[in-house]
């Protein structure tokens, strides 16, 4: 599962590191196809998971997270060329005035446009409200993030949303009893990390691509190489961080996740 963020040629400097090109973009795009993977959206491999409707030989899922301008156009159309399907994953305070939001100024789509993605043929999640970092919130707050974003996508979508991806991937065992009382379905982490057929419905992994990837790096990763494979136990350093950053926000309050 790979997660994308941004396309565009000139990011925002707090954004760069996660973004790539449009002609990055199409070269990673030609090379899954040439792969010979199957692409599936997040609802149908969270389905196989759970033991729902089985899923193809080979699939691969392509994610993005946030919402950036470039999604419902150039981005959308890159996928439609190419018969693709792929889940994004809508940050909604960023999507309004965004001073509802976390998330440092960048281009955004509007939340208007959301309905745009799905015929496009993108599978739309939530990703929360603020783009805090959930592991770090109390309940209430965890809970409105999980709840509000979800009401408002599914207030101008017209249907339910049951996916969910972790702002950075931040997420514990709280968190992720959260966003099943929330009413999700699946939910997505980064965990850096190939995803396989014995992964965590609530703790996915997935491959966060950088703007230093290169097709030879997609072709490893379609060919089942270059990272390890999920689920694994979060390690001493992820359990220390998260330790760190809780006790940063009882001082300063909710941060940015990223």
């Amino acid at each position: 599962m790979l997660l994308y963020h941004a396309v565009m040629d000139d990011p925002p400097a707090w954004i760069a590191e996660f973004t790539v090109t449009p002609r990055q973009f199409a070269a990673h795009l030609d090379a899954v196809v040439a792969s010979g993977r199957t692409p599936v959206t997040v609802g149908a491999l969270a389905g196989g998971l759970t033991g729902g409707a089985p899923l193809p030989p080979r699939p691969v899922v392509l994610t993005f997270d946030d919402g950036f301008a470039d999604l419902p156009g150039a981005t959308a159309e890159a996928l439609a060329r190419r018969g693709l399907p792929a889940t994004a994953y809508l940050t909604t305070g960023a999507l309004t005035s965004g001073k509802g939001s976390l998330l440092p100024p960048a281009p955004m789509m509007t939340l208007a446009q959301a309905p745009s993605l799905e015929r496009h043929g993108l599978e739309v999640g939530g990703h929360t409200v603020t783009h805090a970092q959930l592991d770090t919130l109390r309940r209430p707050e965890l809970d409105r993030e999980l709840r509000e974003s979800k009401a408002v996508l599914e207030d101008v979508l017209g249907h339910e949303v049951t996916h969910l991806a972790y702002p950075h991937g931040y997420n514990s065992r709280a968190v992720r009893a959260a966003a099943r009382r929330a009413g999700y379905a699946s939910a997505v982490a980064v965990r850096h990390a190939l995803s396989s057929g014995t992964d965590e419905p609530y703790r996915i992994a997935r491959l966060i691509v950088r703007r230093g990837h290169t097709v030879a790096d997609v072709t490893a990763w379609m060919a089942g190489e270059g990272a390890r494979a999920a689920p694994f136990p979060d390690s001493a350093a992820t359990v220390g961080w998260r330790l760190y950053r809780r006790t940063r926000a009882m001082v300063k309050g909710p941060q940015f996740a990223g």
